[in-house]
């Protein structure tokens, strides 16, 4: 099941007080990014984050999902409602997320 643009919109509103807070469309889901990095993404219309110190500390009783199969653990947000904290965890989590890996030109 694909996530909708509904669910995407309303994440990304209540993302909007970061400043470098982007998405993109990849197989009918979407990928979060905060200047440049990969905190999030929705899939099926569940907002998942990476599994860091700081998402863990912030949230220690979240769920454990998988986003699609073969992918990796990713912690469910349960009050996507509460915008302030949704900027929080993503502000936490930044320093401990890697740099995507940039693709090597042919």
């Amino acid at each position: 099941m694909a996530s909708s643009k509904d669910y995407l919109d309303f994440i990304m509103d209540q993302l909007s007080g970061l400043d470098g807070i982007s998405y993109r469309a990849m197989m009918g889901e979407y990928v979060i990014y905060f200047h440049g990095k990969i905190p999030a993404g929705i899939y099926d219309d569940r907002f998942l984050v990476k599994i860091t110190p700081a998402s863990l500390a912030l949230m220690p009783d979240a769920v454990r999902e998988i986003p699609y199969p073969g992918g990796s653990e990713m912690l469910l947000v349960g009050d996507v409602d509460d915008r302030d904290f949704l900027c929080e965890l993503l502000e936490a989590m930044y320093d401990e997320l890697p740099m995507p890996k940039t693709k090597k030109k042919r």
